[in-house]
């Protein structure tokens, strides 16, 4: 029941009340990141939701579009501005993402939205996170974020799909705004974001 009807329904009432109390604070990070990247603002990318759906994700720009002589982007380390190290920094890069809430793309809890590049990789325990709506948030960013390890956050993700409650989610979104506070877990070691999933990963 929860599920089915009530979980979207918070979802519309608590990103809307976001929207409206962070707006102010909205314009501003636009307007910091427009006059410091060159107009650059919003970052969309095409990610798998439920049932591994494409849609496209919205965030603040936190990096320039840097390529190497191959036509390669290079490494996140080297492409992330002064400004978006510290938006990343307190998650602020994450606001846009109210929108894809309110269009019904995302929940404001669930397994983060990965890369479509990685659906082919996933094993069949891995591919069970798009079982359920993806999140802003989630039972793995609560457990490390970034700095776990992927078959970590696929057990993680997995525990979600098999546990999902309202009780859950309102203890996920409370620990949320403790992370955000602490900006804990932002990158894995070494990594400016986190390394790419190369598949082959154990789930046992």
């Amino acid at each position: 029941m929860y599920q089915k009807y009530f979980k979207r329904i918070l979802d519309l009432v608590l990103a809307t009340v976001a929207l409206f109390l962070s707006f102010p604070l909205f314009l501003l990070v636009g307007l910091c990141l427009a006059a410091k990247q060159n107009g650059q603002v919003l970052f969309r990318q095409q990610r798998p939701g439920y049932k591994a759906k494409p849609f496209f994700l919205y965030k603040f720009k936190t990096m320039v579009d840097a390529y190497d002589q191959h036509g390669e982007l290079l490494p996140d380390e080297k492409r992330l501005t002064a400004i978006g190290t510290w938006v990343r920094k307190t998650s602020l890069d994450e606001l846009p993402q109210l929108f894809n809430v309110l269009r019904g793309d995302l929940s404001l809890v669930g397994p983060r939205p990965l890369l479509m590049d990685y659906l082919p990789l996933y094993n069949q325990e891995q591919a069970r996170r798009h079982e359920v709506m993806p999140g802003i948030t989630g039972w793995a960013q609560i457990h490390g974020r970034n700095a776990i390890l992927w078959e970590q956050k696929f057990k993680l993700d997995l525990w979600y799909v098999e546990h999902q409650s309202f009780k859950t989610d309102l203890y996920i979104l409370l620990k949320t705004v403790k992370q955000v506070v602490k900006s804990a877990d932002i990158h894995a070691p070494g990594y400016a974001t986190a390394p790419r999933f190369k598949g082959e990963i154990p789930t046992t």
